[in-house]
């Protein structure tokens, strides 16, 4: 699994390539906790090339999550999500104890976490 951080001036984008199973999970919440430890609450999660979630993957989301949200300082937006990645990921996203944001695409994300301008100046590739 490949873990990709990129911060931009309102959100963190993180971008994760491959399976995230049992073994995995662990560097997942490693890179996750790494962004909230540095007080970086607004996180775009890029699962475009997941090509495996277990449920230890799907309990890292909803940690980082419930710590986002924790005092109202932000959230986790999934963006990206493959077909078979987005059936486990049903569940999750609309259960009422971890409202999980789930975006078609990367830049409806960072849309969203009002990076337009930020964007654009860091790069075209995602407009």
């Amino acid at each position: 699994m490949q873990i990709t951080n990129t911060p931009f001036k309102h959100c963190d984008m993180v971008k994760v390539e491959g399976r995230v199973d049992s073994s995995t999970a662990p560097q997942l919440a490693e890179a996750l906790d790494a962004v909230t430890k540095a007080g970086r609450f607004k996180i775009v999660l890029d699962i475009e090339g997941v090509t495996f979630m277990s449920s230890a993957g799907l309990r890292v989301l909803i940690n980082t999550q419930k710590t986002c949200k924790r005092y109202n300082r932000g959230e986790v937006a999934l963006a990206a999500i493959p077909a078979n990645i987005y059936s486990a990921l049903d569940q999750v996203i609309s259960s009422s104890t971890s409202h999980l944001k789930a975006w078609i695409s990367i830049s409806s994300g960072l849309l969203r976490a009002s990076l337009r301008n930020d964007l654009a100046a860091r790069s075209t590739s995602f407009i």
